[in-house]
């Protein structure tokens, strides 16, 4: 086939995949808020599968010191974020009679399962094997969030853009094993308080990893209140503790050292 046919056969919809997209929601329930919840959760990944995608683009561009670019990703990734959060707005339209109406369909289906989630959150810098335990060994997705807990972390790249800079970060750190989770330094709060007062283009990245941990608890926050607001303290679907466990996840953040340093500046 010809180029020029190739493209004349090329549609919107084609293009989109908007057949496979536009059926992929199938309700187990004639309850007509289920809809809603099936498409909020599949959007959910969408947007997942793309903060996933930007952050890979922005730990190559941190790893090569390139300010503009790495702002821009930055700002990319935050306004996903900003929207991820205010779909939970829409979530909140449905109320707790309209959610347990259909809840029992869900059986063992669980948000805890969403493999996107737990590989973002490597790639952010968790390292924790809990998280791959929904997931058979050897599965794909158990595979996924290994190889994301086995490379360098977004705290990684950030470690060696400050040292592109002229910041050196301790060397044990930016050698360190990357499987491990990380740990405050306070070695690292003493470069991070020279990129601060000195107030350049490094201070603006830091800035922005600061607004990218805060926005994501923020997005924990307002998931445990919706799931409190939808449920009370039932227990979720899928035999999980619900609120009870989503509590536990909050303030915890991801990079614990540009918190640390905020009362010594």
């Amino acid at each position: 086939m010809s180029d020029k046919a190739s493209n004349a056969a090329l549609t919107y919809a084609s293009y989109l995949a908007l057949d496979e997209i536009l059926t992929a929601q199938r309700p187990r329930s004639d309850e007509h808020d289920e809809m809603l919840f099936i498409i909020i959760h599949q959007v959910y990944e969408l947007w997942f599968k793309a903060i996933v995608h930007e952050v890979a683009h922005l730990q190559a561009q941190l790893e090569r010191g390139v300010t503009a670019q790495v702002l821009h990703t930055f700002k990319r990734i935050l306004t996903i974020l900003k929207t991820v959060v205010a779909q939970i707005d829409v979530l909140e339209t449905m109320n707790p009679r309209q959610f347990t109406a259909f809840r029992s369909r869900l059986e063992a289906a669980s948000g805890f399962q969403s493999a996107q989630f737990r590989e973002l959150e490597a790639v952010l810098g968790r390292r924790d094997k809990r998280m791959m335990s929904a997931y058979p060994a050897g599965s794909e997705l158990r595979q996924r969030i290994a190889a994301a807990m086995a490379r360098p972390s977004l705290y990684d790249s950030y470690l060696r853009y400050l040292a592109s800079h002229g910041y050196k970060a301790p060397r044990t750190l930016l050698a360190r094993d990357v499987t491990r989770p990380t740990r405050t330094s306070v070695a690292l709060q003493r470069v991070l308080l020279d990129v601060y007062r000195d107030d350049g283009e490094p201070a603006q990245v830091s800035e922005r990893m600061i607004d990218l941990d805060e926005g994501l608890q923020e997005w924990r926050y307002r998931h445990v209140k919706m799931v409190e607001r939808t449920i009370g303290d039932k227990r979720g679907t899928g035999g999980s503790s619900g609120v009870a466990y989503l509590r536990t996840t909050l303030f915890h953040p991801l990079f614990p050292d540009l918190w640390a340093v905020r009362s010594r500046l």
